[in-house]
């Protein structure tokens, strides 16, 4: 009997070593799997006095527009709130003449279209979520209107991710075209990276995204003159994404400014009253 309870013993605890074995292993790996954490950027929004960089507003604009919208919609954004940007009546009514958006059903039911105004909100690129995952292999893009402040490490992890792909998922097929056993290789490979479960980005959730590298070197071209780089893009369009999330920011910070020099002038000025006011009175 002693024997058979040693036995007994032993097993329980070889069962709860092993239980604990296999829990710091599921856990090591958790953590190796987890997103990295993103460098810290210094954004020129960021603070009670930080106020947003129209033209980098403007820049990321252009970069949203040109990448960004084939994908992804902004549907709390509206072309009027382009003015609060820096640009003005006549450039915003030109930016949302040149935008599509739904106008009804013709008399065979099918969809109108018709120029977009500065009362529309920017049009989503799909009609539902089932074209969204037709498109995009079943993962349905998300709506970035509150991308900054809802994704964990906010503009800091927006920009990270932008810039964190690996070199083999910066494969672009476009620069490859004019090769055709490039153009061959570049498939093979950015098929091989996202059949592995998306293309590696070490600051993504478990290291790998199904969005392919959106930005490359002059992906738009900024009036500006500003030279289009990837971590300027990225730099750019994670500003107006921040832009978007609180567009009145700024004009709240000056309101608070305002309002905090009021209160501080209407102290000081109750402080000299007080003290003419019990001047006279004796201690």
């Amino acid at each position: 009997m002693k024997m058979l309870s040693r036995l007994s013993s032993s097993f329980v605890l070889g069962v709860g070593l092993g239980a604990v074995s296999l829990a710091g292993i599921a856990s090591a790996a958790a953590q190796s799997l987890a997103p990295a954490h993103a460098p810290e950027q210094n954004w020129s929004f960021k603070g009670p006095l930080g106020h947003f960089d129209l033209a980098a507003v403007q820049r990321g604009y252009a970069v949203f527009a040109g990448v960004c919208a084939s994908c992804h919609g902004l549907s709390d954004l509206h072309f009027s709130d382009l003015t609060e940007a820096g640009l003005t009546s006549e450039q915003v009514n030109a930016l949302a003449a040149a935008w599509q958006v739904v106008d009804g059903l013709d008399t065979d039911g099918r969809l109108k279209h018709r120029k977009a105004s500065p009362d529309d909100a920017l049009p989503a690129p799909y009609p539902n979520a089932q074209a969204a995952r037709a498109a995009n292999r079943g993962a349905v893009p998300p709506d970035l209107s509150r991308i900054t402040q809802v994704y964990p490490g906010g503009a800091d992890r927006v920009f990270a991710l932008l810039t964190g792909y690996t070199v083999s998922a910066y494969t672009s097929l476009p620069a490859a075209a004019g090769n055709s056993g490039n153009l061959s290789e570049a498939k093979a490979e950015k098929t091989a990276d996202h059949d592995a479960g998306g293309f590696a980005n070490r600051y993504a959730i478990g290291h790998r995204t199904a969005m392919p590298p959106p930005l490359r070197p002059a992906a738009v071209a900024y009036s500006d003159g500003t030279s289009p780089t990837v971590e300027q893009e990225a730099r750019d369009v994670t500003t107006f994404l921040a832009w978007v999330s609180n567009p009145h920011a700024d004009s709240k910070r000056r309101l608070g400014v305002g309002v905090t020099l009021y209160l501080c002038f209407l102290a000081i000025l109750l402080v000299i009253l007080k003290r003419r006011i019990w001047s006279d009175v004796r201690r």
